[in-house]
């Protein structure tokens, strides 16, 4: 398939990576194994509609341009000799994880949105009262925006600092919320959220311990709430913390969910 083949609508993307996630999705190409000379074709095809228009994309699409063009080259070019038993290197692989890791982190973004749209459908403001202990201090609803802000924060620091993982098993969601669960059960304080995402030793325990806020949250095991607007995020627990963990039906379906 040419990049001509495809028609590439000059839609708004929040970055590279979410216009090369649409281009693999779209066609249903297995994300591990992407074509790259097709995809870059494509993607070449995008930035140039983009130049036609006077749509000023910024200089991230074209260092991903870049990046896709080297790949491409060190793919026709021959691999280097291994030994017997190991696996060439494959020049797609951190682009790959790249992209992975960018989908659930904005599926979490799209399930935390759509509980908010659900809340503000449902709930109205006087009525949050009947969730708040009557000398609790409410303080600030923490949107999507904020909440979503302070992970990219965290997740681009994670990116820039250097990695020192040890292979292992992956960290699930379902070990994140209770390692959450026995933070709050040790201390009547509340939790700064950014102090616990810096305390994960690499992306994917990061990545995990974000979707376990999300879960807790859509539990009722914990509130978020900011002292003033752009304020540092605090968790609190709910005070249906402990009927949430009476049983572990809860962490069952968790672990069904993200199996």
């Amino acid at each position: 398939m040419d990049a001509s083949s495809l028609n590439v609508h000059l839609e708004q993307f929040d970055g590279p990576l979410d216009l090369l996630l649409d281009l693999i999705r779209r066609q249903q190409i297995n994300i591990y194994d992407i074509p790259i000379a097709q995809i870059t074709a494509q993607y070449l095809e995008y930035l140039k509609q983009a130049e036609q228009l006077n749509v000023d994309l910024g200089g991230e699409f074209v260092l991903m341009a870049a990046t896709l063009i080297q790949i491409k080259s060190k793919l026709l070019l021959p691999t280097d000799p291994v030994l017997p038993g190991e696996m060439p290197e494959d020049p797609r692989a951190e682009l790959v994880n790249r992209l992975l890791e960018h989908e659930r982190y904005k599926d979490a973004a799209q399930m935390l949105h759509q509980k908010q749209m659900i809340e503000e459908n449902v709930w109205s403001n006087p009525q949050i009262a009947s969730f708040l202990d009557a000398d609790e201090d409410p303080g600030l609803a923490v949107g999507i925006v904020d909440l979503v802000e302070t992970f990219e924060k965290i997740l681009e620091r994670a990116r820039n600092r250097p990695q020192f993982e040890v292979a292992g098993e992956d960290v699930t969601v379902a070990q994140q919320i209770r390692y959450l669960k026995n933070l709050l059960r040790s201390t009547e304080e509340p939790l700064l959220l950014q102090e616990v995402f810096e305390r994960q030793v690499g992306r994917r325990p990061l990545i995990a311990l974000f979707l376990a806020v999300l879960e807790l949250v859509r539990m009722q095991a914990i509130i978020l709430r900011q002292k003033e607007v752009f304020g540092e995020i605090v968790i609190r627990k709910h005070k249906l913390f402990d009927v949430v963990f009476e049983t572990e039906e809860p962490m069952a379906a968790v672990d069904e969910e993200y199996v």
